[in-house]
C-alpha cells in the first residue's frame, strides 16, 4: 500500500554494491514517488581513450534491471570478444570491459565529445536503457574527481589498486584529487529547487564508506546542503556482524585503524559529518552490540539489511520508506 510518505522525495547517495541494490529496490518502490539517485564519481577513470564510470554504471544496470546479479557489476547476458581482440592486439586487459558494458562507454565517449554534460549523458543512456518513472541517476559532480590510495608499494589510481592489484598492497590512505574543485552537480541543486523537492529525506546508502560515501559528500558544500535542505537524513551500514558483504570495506577499514563493526562505521560518519544523520540503520545481526546508553538514545533502527535476493532488498526498500522515514 502506498502511503503519503511515497509522494515525499528521496534522495540516495550511492556507490556501486550494496548501493546499487538499493537503488534498484528503492525504484521498484517509489514507483508514484521522487527518487534522486547521487552516484559516486570518484572510481571514474580513463580507459583505451574512454571515460568509464563504474558505480554510475553499476546504478543504471541495477535500475533497469540489466545488473549481472552473480558478478555483482556489468551487464547480464554480457560477451567479451571485444577485450579478446584487445588482449590479443597487445593492449590492456585487467579492466573486464564486456561488449554490452563497452556499448554504453562509446555512447557516453560521443555524447560528451558533442558537448554534453556528465549529468546529461546519463539521463540520455539511462532512458535508452529503460529507465522510467520518476527516478534520476545524477553523478554527484560534473568536475572530475579521481580516487586515488596511498599504499606501501606507492600511490596509485584507485581502479590499479582495486581490479589490477586485487586489493593486495596494504593501503596507507585514500586521496580524491580534484575534490577541491568540484560542486555539487548543478542537475541536483537545480532539482532541489522545484516543487515537488521542496521535502524530501536522504538515504546515505550501505556502500563502501571510504571508497564511494566519502567521494560525495566531502565534494564541498554537499554535506551542508544535504542537511540543511533534508528533511531527515538516514545512513544504511555496509557492516554486518563485522564483516562487508562485498568489496574491499573490511580490508580498508582495518588497515586504517577503523573498527570493522556498524559501531566503527557509524563513529567515523558522525566524526567526519558531525550533525549530518539524524537515525542510524544497523542489521539485526548487530543490534546486540549497541551499548544501555547508545540504544537509550533511539537514533538507532535495527532490521534485515542484506540484499542478496530481490525479494529482500524490496522488503528493506519498504521498511526504509514505510516505517523509517514514515515515522514522523
Amino acid at each position: 500500500m502506498i502511503s503519503s510518505v511515497s509522494s515525499r522525495g528521496v534522495v540516495l547517495l550511492s556507490g556501486g554494491g550494496g548501493g546499487a541494490r538499493l537503488a534498484a529496490a528503492l525504484h521498484q518502490q517509489r514507483s508514484k514517488g521522487p527518487l534522486a539517485i547521487l552516484t559516486n564519481t570518484g572510481d571514474d577513470f580513463e580507459h583505451l581513450g574512454l571515460t568509464i564510470c563504474p558505480d554510475t554504471d553499476s546504478v543504471i544496470y541495477a535500475v533497469t534491471e540489466q545488473l549481472d546479479r552473480e558478478r555483482g557489476w556489468g551487464r547480464s547476458g554480457e560477451s567479451w570478444n571485444a577485450l579478446s581482440e584487445i588482449k590479443q592486439m597487445g593492449g590492456p586487459d585487467w579492466f573486464q570491459l564486456g561488449d554490452r558494458d563497452l556499448a554504453l562507454h562509446l555512447q557516453r565517449a560521443a555524447l560528451l565529445a558533442e558537448g554534453k554534460s556528465m549529468s546529461e549523458v546519463t539521463a540520455t543512456v539511462a532512458g535508452r536503457l529503460g529507465l522510467t518513472g520518476q527516478t534520476l541517476i545524477i553523478p554527484a559532480s560534473e568536475q572530475a574527481i579521481r580516487t586515488r590510495v596511498l599504499t606501501d608499494q606507492g600511490e596509485m589510481a584507485f581502479q590499479e589498486y582495486f581490479v589490477a592489484r586485487r586489493c593486495e598492497p596494504r593501503l596507507l590512505d585514500v586521496r580524491y584529487h580534484g575534490i577541491e574543485r568540484a560542486l555539487p552537480n548543478p542537475a541536483f541543486t537545480d532539482l532541489l529547487q522545484e516543487p515537488a523537492w521542496h521535502e524530501f529525506d536522504v538515504i546515505v546508502g550501505p556502500s563502501n564508506p571510504l571508497l564511494s560515501v566519502a567521494p560525495i559528500l566531502d565534494i564541498p558544500g554537499m554535506a551542508s546542503l544535504l542537511r540543511q535542505r533534508a528533511r531527515r537524513v538516514v545512513a544504511v551500514s555496509p557492516i554486518v556482524g563485522g564483516r562487508a558483504l562485498k568489496g574491499p570495506a573490511a580490508k580498508i577499514m582495518t588497515e586504517l585503524a577503523m573498527s570493522v563493526s556498524a559501531q566503527g562505521w557509524t563513529q567515523w560518519i558522525d566524526q567526519r559529518y558531525p550533525g549530518l544523520v539524524d537515525t542510524w540503520v544497523w542489521d539485526k545481526e548487530d543490534q546486540a552490540a549497541l551499548s544501555e546508553t547508545e540504544a537509550s538514545a533511539g537514533r538507532v533502527r535495527f532490521t534485515n539489511t542484506v540484499m542478496s535476493q530481490p525479494k529482500p532488498a524490496a522488503a528493506f526498500a519498504d521498511w526504509l520508506i514505510e516505517d523509517c522515514l514514515g515515522d514522523d
